[in-house]
């Protein structure tokens, strides 16, 4: 089959590899019918974080059909459409009974291989699924596959990154970052109640869309987003800030644009090893902090029966569909053209 594998720093390359196999009786493989290459991909692109092995294949959000079942796979059966998480979840752990489905005990993220051990990618024309029962769930017939990729990840981190932020209608947000998952925060937001919303970011492209979705834009490079941010709270400061990129940069300007008392939603894959504000700083602002892994599997079902309420075209984020055979320009594409594109697809 053709998978778009890691071959180096910024270097992914489209080659032939083995189809996959059940490993496990709970495994199944599921026929790739559309495949998100996200922002987190990036920093396995750029080597900012420990490397995979290289001819790893890329990529952890992909919906698509079940072609083959183990024999303990219950919930699943050939033909059957299907979303999943970008990590696999057991569904009866500790963990996953309590929603945190992110941190199941056995949970392994796609698209990461090192040593020899662990997931292979979803860039792939087959894809092999642990823990089926658990991991996938059936996409709703009303859902296109497009819909339904954004179900795999950015939606459900968005989502989760307002949840985080304990939306109020009568207080004021900024978002940080307007990529897709910062895109999929405003709109959550709004569904969870928010009137105002502030979008951050030095992108027009971005800003722009980010106004088509009800936030008003901020241009970092144009203005002073705090005096901004303060003008709009009688000085005080947002009362929650969700960043949606994960750099020192953002964390800074998040903690600095907050009010005392106020809270710091992160979503953004931190990827170094120092937060850009010191303990003294956190204590004497009384800033709550909450971040982490989105639990994808565990948000899709409360979003499964919204999409049809939705205020917003979610697919409007979706800039770009490639062949899979073209993965590495897509790869390109989505890394250099950030004046213009925001989600890319990979279809077989």
């Amino acid at each position: 089959m053709k998978a778009v594998v890691f071959k180096g720093i910024k270097e992914v390359e489209v080659i032939d590899t083995p189809d996959p196999t059940l490993l496990a009786p709970t495994d199944a493989i599921v026929k790739m019918e559309s495949a998100a290459i996200c922002g987190s991909d990036m920093h396995v692109y750029h080597g900012r974080e420990a490397g995979i092995d290289v001819n790893t294949t890329m990529g952890h959000e992909f919906v698509g059909t079940v072609v083959e079942a183990g024999s303990e796979v219950r919930s699943y059966k050939l033909g059957d459409n299907v979303i999943s998480p970008f990590t696999t979840s057991c569904g009866v752990c500790f963990y996953c009974r309590s929603g945190l489905t992110a941190r199941c005990e056995q949970s392994e993220l796609y698209g990461w291989v090192e040593e020899g051990k662990g997931l292979e990618g979803v860039h792939a024309e087959y894809v092999r699924v642990p823990l089926a029962d658990g991991t996938l769930a059936h996409k709703p017939d009303n859902l296109s596959w497009e819909q339904a990729n954004l179900l795999s990840d950015i939606f459900p981190t968005g989502y989760f990154c307002a949840s985080m932020a304990d939306i109020r209608p009568d207080y004021t947000y900024a978002v940080v970052g307007c990529g897709p998952v910062g895109l999929m925060a405003i709109i959550s937001a709004f569904m969870q109640g928010a009137t105002k919303v502030y979008a951050l970011d030095r992108i027009p492209f971005r800003l722009e869309k980010a106004a088509s979705f009800g936030a008003i834009p901020v241009n970092i490079d144009e203005e002073d987003a705090l005096e901004a941010i303060r003008s709009a709270t009688e000085g005080r400061g947002a009362d929650a800030v969700l960043e949606a990129v994960g750099s020192k940069p953002t964390m800074e300007s998040s903690f600095r644009l907050l009010r005392p008392g106020g809270i710091l939603a992160s979503v953004g894959v931190q990827a170094y090893d120092q937060l850009p504000f010191l303990p003294p700083e956190l204590y004497d602002k009384n800033v709550t902090i909450k971040a982490g892994r989105c639990s994808a599997r565990h948000y899709m079902e409360q979003l499964f029966p919204l999409m049809d309420k939705l205020p917003y075209d979610i697919t409007e984020v979706i800039t770009g569909t490639f062949s899979l055979q073209d993965g590495k320009e897509a790869y390109r594409v989505f890394d250099e053209d950030k004046d213009r594109s925001l989600k890319v697809l990979l279809k077989p």
